[in-house]
């Protein structure tokens, strides 16, 4: 089927979120996602500020992360976090579930907290993503969380922060969409560095993948759209990222 380099552009959450960038490289990953008119800015909590006033008057939102990377926050910590980014104008959050407690098999802790987060974020009309951190849960436990978000109110379930021992797979992307409802969207992050992977995620039933190639990704698009090869179809077999980001 055809495909747009908007409907490409918009599939892709822009991430900013490692520890090392500046103030500069928040101000570079803002300048790309607006060129590219990407679906959002992911960056990290005490960047709102900045990226909520680059990104103003543009379709571009911004997006932050609540617990990250591991998830094991007090749940009044996370909830605190994501009003504060609510206050800065944050859009989207990010959380982590309690990777921890999921294994452990406290299936209620671990939907009380998504609800807590999913009251504060809806209460100012923003989205919730859940991000299950798959590489460390094994396919049951996957599906359960994927029921639990759904159940607390979730707007989406998403599959890796990008700094656990693997990325996405389109596996886990099948899974997780077969999982939920259609009332709950899926995120694919972690390692997607290429077009293909975008694709094939998109195939998989993803609507959004987190991605810091941004650049990569969209170029390699424009290329196929200029020669005639862009599709929805991936040009090659992909099953899984590259890794972290």
């Amino acid at each position: 089927m055809a495909i747009t380099l908007r409907d490409i552009a918009k599939t892709l959450d822009h991430s900013t979120l490692q520890p090392f960038l500046t103030e500069d490289d928040i101000r570079k990953g803002c300048d790309i996602a607006l060129q590219y008119d990407t679906a959002t800015v992911c960056a990290r909590p005490g960047d709102m500020p900045l990226v909520v006033k680059l990104l103003n008057g543009s379709d571009v939102k911004p997006c932050t992360v609540i617990g990250f990377p591991h998830g094991a926050h007090h749940t009044a910590v996370k909830v605190f976090e994501a009003e504060r980014a609510l206050d800065d104008g944050c859009q989207e959050l990010d959380m982590v579930l309690n990777i921890g407690r999921m294994l452990h098999g406290e299936e209620a802790y671990v939907q009380d907290e998504i609800a807590a987060l999913a009251k504060a974020a809806h209460a100012r009309n923003a989205l919730l993503k859940v991000i299950l951190e798959t590489c460390y849960l094994n396919d049951e436990q996957k599906k359960a969380a994927c029921r639990l978000s759904e159940a607390a109110g979730a707007d989406f379930v998403k599959t890796s922060t990008g700094y656990g021992s693997s990325g996405a797979t389109v596996a886990d992307v099948k899974l997780m969409r077969a999982a939920v409802s259609e009332k709950v969207s899926v995120k694919a992050s972690g390692g997607i560095r290429t077009l293909d992977m975008v694709l094939a995620c998109r195939l998989a039933g993803a609507t959004r993948c987190g991605v810091s190639a941004t650049v990569k990704i969209m170029e390699e698009a424009k290329a196929r759209l200029e020669n005639g090869t862009l599709s929805d179809q991936p040009l090659n077999p992909v099953e899984k990222a590259d890794g972290a980001y």
